[in-house]
């Protein structure tokens, strides 16, 4: 029991030891790190400072704000752009994939356009809306298929008559050609014909694959002409319901918009399609009459030509024109093609300044230059159908595009606050009522001084 504290003493003091040590190297430590500090600002104060004259130096700034303005709104605008061609690419594919039931349904559309007066009258005059529809359709088919029966027909009776004027035609084309002064000789013109049989023959396997695949063109027509046919009768038959369907895939904020812009497209669709066919029909009538006292054979099925053609703004009446002008030149010869090409330009310059201004009026106006282009593009993607539907898309999207504008300016001027404070009209100055003379109270005013706005 006499050597435990002592054991005890010898723990405290080694325990006190190793404190000691330890708070020695913490104050070590700290003397470097002081000692270090110290060095660095020294050798800091040592650095001279700039001169005077030396130019400041800016700290570098954002990178989105080292960018100019300009580039940075031409690339906002050019990532937008690329999706917005890409949707487009998209749609387009999608589109090739499914061409002939999209242009079935547009052909629908378009003889709906035409035959919806009619059911409409018809409607108006009490006849139940399944009756009208079915009147208004069948008249509609029957007439189209009796037009493209009398031209197979009339085509048929006059290829025979046809195909030795000419040839007639082409000898005397060849006579007229040596004759000129141009200078042709007949080398030339053997050349240009073996030139033209060569191409010909080297076709000739393009040719008999093209008349194989008829029979597949053929049942593709046949599925088109039969989905046209339904769409339409389902369309003036239900057209309202169907675009109250169609409304309701729009977000609901841009129901209102797409709502008052949809019965204007539908509006200008069918003045274009009745402008159109009342254009065509008056330029098939005149050319038809001109072509026909001039002796030139087939009048009646060029005629029908000239109508069908009329569909595709300029470009049709151009190659109908040519067409009617060559077969006069091939048939008849160089002046009666010359008096052709004067008669188709005379009825087409009425048509372009006097008709289609009157007829089609302001709702369908597109600039020349808008149907030019748009056709030209319609044609490279899509063919003849593309050519035809692409100036009334480019007059339904107008309309569109102009009515939405319009629309949305009017909706951000109604979500403006209310003007604060009084108005013109309330601080107008207001007259006094005059005094009543019958009454014995009344009392003359000076200048109505004493009156009171709650007087009045």
């Amino acid at each position: 029991m006499e050597r435990v504290p002592g054991w005890l003493g010898r723990v405290g003091a080694g325990i006190s030891r190793v404190g000691e040590r330890l708070d020695e190297r913490r104050a070590e430590a700290e003397r470097a790190v002081s000692e270090k500090t110290a060095t660095e600002e020294a050798a800091h104060e040592q650095v001279p400072p700039p001169p005077a004259y030396a130019p400041a130096v800016s700290a570098r700034p954002e990178p989105a704000v080292a960018v100019p303005w300009g580039l940075r709104v031409a690339a906002e605008a050019a990532w937008r752009l690329l999706v917005l061609a890409g949707t487009v690419w998209i749609l387009m594919k999608v589109i090739a994939s499914v061409q002939l039931v999209v242009f079935a349904f547009v052909a629908a559309l378009l003889i709906t356009a035409l035959l919806q007066p009619t059911v409409a009258r018809l409607r108006r005059r009490g006849v139940p809306r399944g009756l009208a529809t079915a009147l208004t359709a069948i008249l509609g088919f029957v007439i189209m298929g009796l037009v493209g029966w009398f031209v197979v027909w009339q085509v048929q009776e006059n290829i025979d008559n046809l195909s030795s004027q000419v040839q007639d035609g082409i000898d005397e084309l060849r006579k007229w050609l040596l004759n000129s002064p141009f200078h042709v000789t007949e080398d030339q013109i053997n050349d240009i014909a073996k030139s033209l049989r060569d191409a010909i023959g080297a076709n000739t396997d393009e040719i008999t694959s093209a008349g194989l695949e008829g029979v597949t063109v053929i049942v593709e027509a046949m599925t088109g002409i039969l989905l046209a046919m339904f769409s339409t009768l389902f369309l003036l038959y239900d057209g309202k319901r169907i675009w109250e369907w169609t409304l309701k895939l729009f977000p609901a904020q841009a129901r209102p918009g797409i709502a008052g812009a949809g019965p204007r497209a539908w509006r200008t669709l069918t003045a274009y399609v009745r402008g159109t066919v009342i254009v065509a029909l008056i330029d098939a009538i005149f050319i038809g009459l001109g072509i026909f006292f001039l002796g030139v054979p087939m009048a009646v099925p060029l005629a029908v030509f000239i109508f069908l053609f009329a569909f595709v703004p300029l470009v049709g009446a151009v190659v109908s024109g040519a067409l009617a002008v060559v077969v006069a030149l091939v048939t008849q010869g160089v002046f009666t093609a010359v008096m052709v090409l004067v008669v188709v330009l005379a009825v087409q310059q009425i048509e372009g300044h006097i008709l289609q201004p009157f007829i089609l009026g302001r709702a369908v106006r597109v600039h020349p230059l808008a149907v030019v282009l748009s056709v030209a593009a319609g044609g490279m993607v899509s063919g003849i159908g593309g050519a035809v539907v692409a100036v009334p898309l480019v007059a339904v999207t107008n309309t569109v595009v102009v009515y939405l504008r319009s629309w949305s300016q009017e909706s951000a001027m109604k979500q403006l606050p209310a003007p604060h404070g009084a108005t013109a009209v309330e601080l107008a100055p207001v007259d006094p009522p005059e005094p009543d003379k019958s009454s014995p109270d009344a009392k003359p005013s000076a200048s109505g001084a004493n009156s009171s706005p709650s007087d009045d």
